[in-house]
């Protein structure tokens, strides 16, 4: 038995050896209190350098992909010049009122310089940057981590996430890879990489702050300009704002520069900065990459943006909601208003309904959804959860375009038109007019109408040489036209006018 006994407790002894060993290999160093001079007393800690966050392979395979881009901005102003002055009129006066000395405005071109980044994604030469960084730039330079500088032109813009795509003509470019931006998570850490300040190759680290980030919600919207990161004042209002927040020291000069997760993969294009003095406050923003992506294939693909709409009017669920409908949570949006004729419309969607999911995606707030359906494309399915009635639901919806097909009739009476919206033109107009038929154009929207020129309220009286008296006329005329459309009127004031585009 006291054989047994002292078995036990060399086994207990020994574990417990055992115990205290792992421990002391495994925990940081921590050194005894110390006791200042002030007889105040601290302690130190001494971390291995493995236990330190590493950044070094992110910062290296990603910084020669990361490009300066410098635009040029030329911009035509009059400057006021004296004019000759005629004796005989200074002595007996001008019949039209002139005053002297007359000043005449003769045109004087004037250049702006401005900078950003830009970031490789293709070996060939294609480079995602930002909208507001290339948008009026007449010329565009790009110049390389090894000091190379090529001109470069614009493939595409899109102005609602202030994403533009540039090419250079080059091969064999170091490019950065794409990331799941819908993975990241709270915490993990993140390097900016830009030119600020014309600093070029500057990396930056931080932390993901906050994702799904509107800027709606930060109180003064002047605070927030894309265009001070490049030095100028205004921006068209982004309409499409999912960002990723960061605490990364963003500057002017960072726009469209990389947002990397540690592994050298891009998760977001910097894109502003939240700031009244307009340079690093602590706050700075980046579009995340799976937008980013879905934009630039479509501009490489197609030319342009090709991006679905839901078609509702929505607002974060509030407490009263919640209250109201007897909902288990706060999560989802509460849809306001459903569009006649709009996907959700035609999907089944209410006034009243709570979209809790999209794809079996849970619904945060009004930018996840913004974010999750430009990720669509028109013709694209998906599946949207709702809550009616206290009751789960599931509606099956095939996304439209942002613009509705030619020939579909809205709520008002008036037909889609490449873009643009036509109705019979009213006898009155017609009477002013001194004609006996004719299509009004009500409204111009963005296609091929308002790029060829087209007006409000001009009278459509032929299409392709036919004469018409409907909007169902013009719209059976042009489609079975096989490559242009011409079109022949009068203007809202009477003028007789003219148009043309080509179908493809």
């Amino acid at each position: 038995m006291k054989k047994g006994l002292l078995t036990v407790l060399a086994s207990v002894l020994v574990s417990g050896l055992t115990a205290y060993a792992i421990v002391r290999s495994t925990a940081p160093e921590v050194s005894p209190a110390t006791v200042s001079s002030d007889g105040s007393s601290f302690r130190t800690v001494n971390l291995e350098q493995t236990d330190y966050p590493d950044f070094t392979y992110a910062a290296e395979s990603a910084v020669d992909a990361v490009v300066y881009v410098e635009v040029t901005v030329r911009t035509t102003v009059r400057r006021q010049q004296q004019q000759y002055i005629d004796p005989f009129e200074f002595f007996f006066g001008n019949p039209f009122g002139d005053s002297y000395p007359r000043q005449q405005q003769e045109p004087q071109q004037r250049e702006q310089k401005g900078s950003g980044s830009g970031v490789i994604i293709r070996p060939d030469g294609y480079i995602v940057t930002n909208n507001h960084v290339v948008s009026e730039a007449s010329e565009i330079k790009v110049t390389l981590n090894n000091n190379k500088t090529y001109d470069a032109t614009v493939i595409g813009t899109d102005a609602a996430t202030d994403v533009a795509l540039i090419k250079i003509d080059a091969e064999g470019l170091p490019t950065i890879p794409f990331a799941d931006s819908d993975k990241l998570r709270l915490g993990e850490w993140v390097l900016a990489i830009g030119s600020p300040y014309n600093l070029r190759s500057t990396i930056t680290a931080g932390i993901v702050s906050a994702k799904g980030r509107s800027t709606a919600s930060m109180g003064n919207p002047n605070q927030i300009d894309p265009r001070q990161m490049r030095g100028q004042s205004q921006e068209p209002q982004i309409q499409i704002e999912s960002f990723i927040q960061t605490d990364a020291v963003v500057n002017p000069g960072n726009s469209g520069g990389a947002l990397v997760n540690k592994a050298g993969e891009l998760v977001g294009i910097n894109t502003m900065i939240y700031s009244q003095t307009g340079s690093y406050a602590g706050y700075s923003f980046a579009v995340p990459s799976n937008i980013v992506h879905k934009i630039v294939e479509d501009l490489i693909d197609f030319g342009s943006v090709k991006r679905a709409r839901l078609g509702i009017t929505m607002r974060q669920v509030t407490e009263d909601d919640q209250k109201e409908l007897k909902l288990s949570s706060l999560d989802g949006v509460y849809i306001e208003e459903v569009s006649d004729g709009s996907t959700a419309d035609k999907g089944g969607m209410k006034k009243g309904d709570i979209l809790v999911a999209i794809d079996g995606s849970k619904v945060a707030n009004t930018a996840f959804v913004q974010e999750k359906v430009n990720g669509y494309r028109p013709g694209d399915k998906a599946v949207l959860t709702i809550v009616r009635d206290g009751r789960e639901r599931q509606l099956e919806v095939v996304f439209q375009g942002t613009t509705d097909e030619n020939g579909v009739v809205a709520s008002d009476g008036s037909v889609a038109f490449y873009g643009s919206k036509i109705r019979k033109a009213p006898k009155e107009t017609l009477d002013r007019l001194g004609l006996k038929n004719g299509v009004e154009i009500v409204s111009v929207g963005s296609g091929k109408l308002l790029d060829a020129g087209a007006s409000e309220g001009f009278i459509i009286l032929y299409v392709n040489d036919q004469a018409v008296n409907s909007p169902e006329e013009v719209v059976d005329i042009a489609k079975k036209s096989r490559r242009a459309v011409y079109i022949e009127g009068v203007t809202a004031s009477g003028r007789a006018s003219y148009f043309g585009f080509g179908k493809e």
